[in-house]
């Protein structure tokens, strides 16, 4: 009997492209012997869609192959296991992880508190701190209407404009400096600012995709990422390093600039690899991470300092994506990767 699953991708979030691309390279990755596979394509205004191509994914908005699912929880109870490809707001942050543990529905990677955790990266880096792993030094901003709170490490609030909020940026932590929107991934809505005026710019960027803003002091190195494999017996792959395009990994350098580059491994000690290895199965279990996720690292230059920067907990998962390409290198298939992380969710 063939496992019915649910593939399910697209969704509200800035990443709704980066979505389809991965679903379309799971699904020409399937065991079709093994699983009668149901591609279900949620819109970017939350309509649910059944996706009827099972050879290849290509949204456009004049669709033949969709069909509008009137009852989704209906529908998603008929279903074995669901395989969420949702990168980002609405699929990465635990709120459809929630929908399918009222479900009672075995699901692919991590539950509703890894997910939120890991999305929202104010909250992940209290949870880094409090397991004693090294992060760069950090200053967190939540802004609502013309105001800005400045949140300290106590999490005491005061209110401040945004010219004292860039005083205090360049007291505690000084320039290079990265801002980030709290809640985002693929590195939508992130910039690189050597002084005030950029600053100020980028701050004003960041909040229009989150209310929550991280200002982190710029680290000089090497970019790196390690993926993470199970549940309980958790395994780490080789490290691979990040060749930006531009000055940083920024989304059109992931995704739109061909010169980026990977390298696989990483051009590091074996000392300083097994560190990372080491690091990120402890920042997955931290989280209390399930199934997957890919952990990013810099590696200072002048020291060999290893600074967590983030854990993405459903990583991209197109065929040249680093998460897939780790493992690929450890001697684990692609298609081998999916039946793993299926067996993980039924477990």
């Amino acid at each position: 009997m063939k496992i019915k699953l649910g593939l399910i991708f697209g969704g509200m979030s800035t990443e709704n492209e980066v979505s389809v691309m991965s679903a379309n390279s799971i699904l020409k990755n399937l065991d079709k012997k093994k699983y009668e596979i149901f591609p279900i394509y949620i819109s970017k205004n939350g309509e649910w869609y059944q996706y009827n191509n099972l050879e290849n994914i290509e949204i456009s908005e004049d669709m033949d192959d969709l069909n509008k699912i009137e009852n989704i929880m209906k529908y998603l109870q008929k279903l074995d296991v669901l395989f969420p490809v949702l990168h980002g707001a609405y699929g990465e942050d635990g709120t459809i992880q929630g929908l399918f543990e009222i479900l009672k529905k075995p699901y692919v990677g991590c539950g509703v508190l890894a997910s939120s955790v890991g999305m929202d990266k104010a909250y992940t880096k209290v949870v880094f701190d409090k397991a004693n792993i090294c992060q760069a030094p950090y200053i967190y901003l939540k802004q609502y209407k013309d105001q800005y709170t400045y949140i300290d490490k106590e999490f005491n609030e005061k209110k401040v404009s945004l010219d004292e909020a860039v005083d205090i940026v360049e007291k505690e932590i000084d320039f290079p400096v990265f801002i980030k929107p709290a809640n985002s991934g693929s590195s939508v809505g992130i910039n690189k600012a050597k002084n005030k005026e950029e600053l100020k710019k980028y701050i004003e960027y960041a909040k229009r995709f989150d209310k929550k803003i991280l200002i982190e002091k710029g680290i000089l190195g090497q970019e790196v990422e390690c993926a993470v494999l199970g549940n309980d017996d958790v395994i780490a792959s080789c490290v691979g390093e990040i060749k930006p395009a531009d000055e940083f990994y920024s989304y059109d350098a992931k995704y739109q600039n061909e010169n980026s580059k990977t390298l696989i491994p990483a051009n590091l000690t074996q000392e300083v690899s097994n560190e990372i290895r080491k690091l990120a199965i402890k920042a997955f279990k931290a989280i209390d991470g399930k199934g997957l996720s890919r952990v990013d690292f810099f590696v200072e230059d002048k020291t060999n300092q290893i600074y967590i920067n983030e854990i993405n907990t459903l990583p991209g998962f197109t065929k040249i994506s680093m998460y897939p390409k780790l493992f690929e290198a450890e001697g684990i298939q692609y298609n081998e990767l999916l039946d793993k992380l299926i067996e993980l969710a039924q477990e």
